[in-house]
This record gives C-alpha cells, structure tokens and sequence, in this order.
C-alpha cells in the first residue's frame, strides 16, 4: 500500500527545506490549518495522518505492530524518504513529539530541527518525575474508555482543549474524539499513555524546541522541565495559554516561537 494512501499524506507550500507536522491522539491533520499557512511560503510542508486516526487506512491498523510508538516513527521516516526535500523540520505534538523523537534517534542525519509541542516522555509519576498522573489515574482513564467511549471523549476532550474562551475548539476536539474508532481509539491510547521513554530522550541529538503552556492538563510544566533538562540541544518556550493544543489555540504565538527557535538552529 502507497504510504500516501496510507497516511492520508498532502504536501503544499515550496523551499528548500521540509517541515513534516504529526498531530496527537484523538486528532487528525485538519488540526494544523492555523499553524502551517505561517510556514508554507517558505516551507515544503507534509502533513498526515497517524494510522489508525483521521484519513488513514484504517485496515492498516495491526494491534500487533502498533504496540509501540516506534512502528509510527517508522512511518514517518517512510513518509520523508517519499515526500521530503532538503533539510527536514519535524513539528509534532503531543505523543506525535514522543514519536518524531524516536524518529530523531533512529535517523538523526534526516533531521535538521524537531519542535515538540506539549510533550511528554511519561504521563505517569514515579519517584522524582512528576508526570502529571498516577498509574491510577490512567487505568481509570483508559478504564472509562472502555466503558463509554463517546461519554469520556465529552468529558476529556474540552479540558484537553482548554482555551475556555473558545468553546468553538473545545467542540471540535470533542468531535474528533468521538469520530475515532473506539476499538483502535483505546488500543491507541493505551500505547500512549502507558509509554516510557525516558530513557531514549538523551538519545535524540537533534536540536529541538519543547513548546509548552503554562497550564495545561496533560503535560504540566514539571514534564517540559525534565525534558529540557535530559534532552541534548535543546530549548524550552512557554506560550502563556490554558490547554495541551497551543497550535490551535494561540496558532501565532506558537509561530512566532517556532520561528525564533529556527532562525537560532537552521542558520
């Protein structure tokens, strides 16, 4: 099967070099139409869809080789080597961050720049690191999704959001929640929100740039923190916003970050 098929790949915008951008869970890549138009008069720029979510071939979905997110970075690196010219930037966010990371460290010469959007290596506490959720609380979660999919997409999906004077995006995370496929949504979830990849973050050497808000629900503050603290070349910016979705929600002011942070690394 064509990885444009696949991925439900679309390439817009001409330069000399490439920004791929990766969306997070219960997204898909309408989710960047705020952010890419600031990049794509000078940018190639890719954006797709993670198998099993959005426009992606769903039949593609096997349980077995998406049990980690490092079958997700092989499709990324695939879709680069399809699509990609010049030097590539890769912008993803949330588990999409952890993914292009795995994606830095498996073939970091493809890669000139990555920017994390509300990353995180671990959502679950343990020890020192402050994740932001027990293991509880994750069970919980994923406990709930099994129980009533659509019922804890309404309840999470708005606080994901955050942005409480846009309730237009709080209901258009909440639609693309419910319009996954619970089945691959939880299997998916569990993949996330289980994940551990702190051990692999000293390993990405590829410059990076962790974009935060100053609240938000999912990543708090303490995990950008950590990250920039374990992670080689790499740089913290904080967007004074409420929410896990900056590009979204302050589309320009996670602009104006990303360009400052490649004017200092492409130059």
């Amino acid at each position: 099967m064509s990885v444009l098929i696949r991925n439900n790949v679309h390439v817009a915008g001409e330069g000399a070099a490439t920004m791929v951008f990766a969306h997070g869970f219960g997204c898909d890549q309408t989710m960047w139409r705020f952010l890419t138009p600031a990049f794509q008069g000078r940018f190639r720029t890719i954006i797709y869809d993670l198998v099993g979510s959005g426009g992606s071939t769903l039949a593609a979905y096997d349980r077995t080789r998406y049990a980690s997110l490092h079958a997700h970075a092989e499709d990324l690196l695939e879709i680069i080597d399809e699509c990609a010219t010049g030097p590539v930037i890769f912008v993803g966010h949330s588990v999409s961050a952890m993914i292009g990371m795995l994606a830095t460290i498996a073939a970091p010469k493809r890669f000139a720049a990555q920017v994390m959007i509300g990353p995180s290596p671990c959502y679950i506490n343990d020890g020192d690191y402050v994740g932001g959720f027990s293991r509880g609380d994750i069970r919980e979660l994923l406990d709930t999704m099994d129980d009533n999919f659509i019922a804890w997409s309404q309840q999470l999906a708005p606080a994901i959001m955050g942005a409480p004077n846009r309730p237009d995006l709080r209901e258009e995370l909440t639609t693309s929640f419910c319009r996954n496929d619970p089945e691959i949504a939880r299997h998916f979830a569990g993949v996330t929100f289980l994940s551990d990849h702190r051990d692999d973050v000293p390993k990405s050497t590829v410059p990076a740039l962790i974009l935060q808000c100053t609240d938000d629900l999912i990543a708090p503050r303490t995990v950008g923190e950590w990250l920039h603290r374990h992670l080689p070349s790499s740089s913290l910016a904080l967007i004074e916003n409420v929410g896990h979705c900056p590009h979204m929600s302050a589309p320009s002011a996670s602009s104006r970050a990303i360009d400052v942070f490649l004017a200092q690394t492409l130059r």
